[in-house]
């Protein structure tokens, strides 16, 4: 294989609404958070991790593919050679050994390398006051309506309108008969039209993406991604 061409998409992702990304907390304070966020160890600001994107839109891809297994893993092109197993596999790896060397020389490297996103608008949130937000939830029983056991818990989040640089790295082989890039901006859409992180279902996580720069402007109007269905279609799946 031999590469045509390697390109850095680049795009800022905005926090629609507040956003947990676990992190590790050694010491639980007495009133403290007890689910922080993840941080930058060098300069304590939240940041969004690659491998959290990559993760999410993988399993977006997968399910919209119909290639997830039955039991929630990654599809895995040794046990499933179709041609939508073999489209991710080749986009994000395949995460397992591929003894079948004609196989393995098919699929190839990992196409897709997503760097961590790094704040963009710090000064802006400092202007509130603090980097993240403190919210307290707790548990409603769901026939009496009332507040239940299990609670309160406090959880830390990046508050709404935070911002964030993204970053993707896409590798084009001369052989690569798939549009990989359509692919990998459906799989963008498909995350702004779910959640990013944690506690999607309660709300948490929406994100937009605006601002592109090195993507196929097909795929965009006015910056920001096209429809889901015209996404669809130029993706091929």
């Amino acid at each position: 294989m031999k590469i045509k061409n390697i390109k850095e998409i680049k795009a800022t992702i905005v926090i629609k609404t507040g956003l947990h990304i676990g992190g590790s907390n050694d010491e639980i304070k007495i009133g403290g958070i007890d689910n922080p966020v993840i941080k930058n160890p060098l300069n304590n600001e939240p940041y969004i991790p690659g491998s959290s994107l990559k993760g999410k839109i993988r399993s977006l891809l997968e399910w919209q593919t119909g290639t997830m297994t039955s039991d929630g893993k990654p599809a895995d092109v040794t046990k499933n050679s179709s041609n939508e197993t073999k489209i991710i596999a080749k986009l994000f790896g395949n995460g397992s050994t591929i003894k079948d060397n004609n196989l393995a020389k098919e699929i190839g490297p990992t196409r897709v390398s997503f760097a961590d996103c790094n704040l963009k608008n710090k000064d802006k949130l400092l202007e509130k006051n603090a980097l993240t937000e403190e919210k307290i939830e707790v548990t409603i029983n769901r026939l009496t309506g009332s507040v239940g056991g299990g609670g309160p818990r406090h959880m830390e989040r990046v508050p709404s309108g935070a911002e964030f640089n993204f970053s993707v790295s896409l590798i084009e082989f001369e052989d690569d008969k798939e549009n990989f890039e359509a692919i990998l901006a459906l799989g963008l859409k498909l995350l702004e039209l779910t959640n990013l992180g944690g506690s999607g279902s309660r709300g948490y996580g929406k994100i937009e993406f605006k601002d592109f720069e090195n993507l196929n402007k097909d795929y965009l109007k006015d910056g920001k991604l096209i429809k889901f269905e015209e996404l669809k279609q130029k993706a091929g799946i």
